[in-house]
């Protein structure tokens, strides 16, 4: 029995007649469906799911605002290393939870203390 779908009447679709017949079908950069946000709580989401986040993250507090220390001294080289990480790099205030008053006076003491080699500018090899 013949295919009763399709008429002898109807146009069929055909590819125009400039491209060329290899059979290659150009795709799109990114598969369907894979950009755009995931919805909370999700797999891999901060709401616990699988994958994802297992703890409480404890808000982060400036070290010298609890201690109380007014003055960074540049001389001070304990203090100031554990706020220089291992390539020599200053550690963002994000990380250290140090607020920004203290990490401006952070950064510039650090400055100072590598200016008179009390400090590396850089790791060592």
């Amino acid at each position: 029995m013949a295919d009763e779908t399709s008429t002898p009447n109807e146009p069929q679709a055909s590819a125009p007649a400039s491209a060329p017949s290899t059979g290659f079908v150009p795709r799109s950069p990114r598969p369907a469906g894979s950009g755009g946000p995931r919805p909370a709580g999700g797999p891999g989401g901060p709401g616990g799911g699988p994958g994802g986040r297992k703890f409480f993250r404890r808000k982060k507090v400036c070290k010298f605002c609890t201690e109380k220390i007014d003055q960074i001294s540049y001389r001070d080289v304990r203090l100031l290393q554990g706020f220089v990480a291992e390539r020599g790099k200053i550690v963002p205030r994000r990380l250290t939870g140090v607020c920004t008053t203290h990490q401006r006076r952070l950064s510039l003491a650090i400055k100072q203390s590598r200016n008179i080699a009390l400090l590396a500018f850089a790791a060592r090899f």
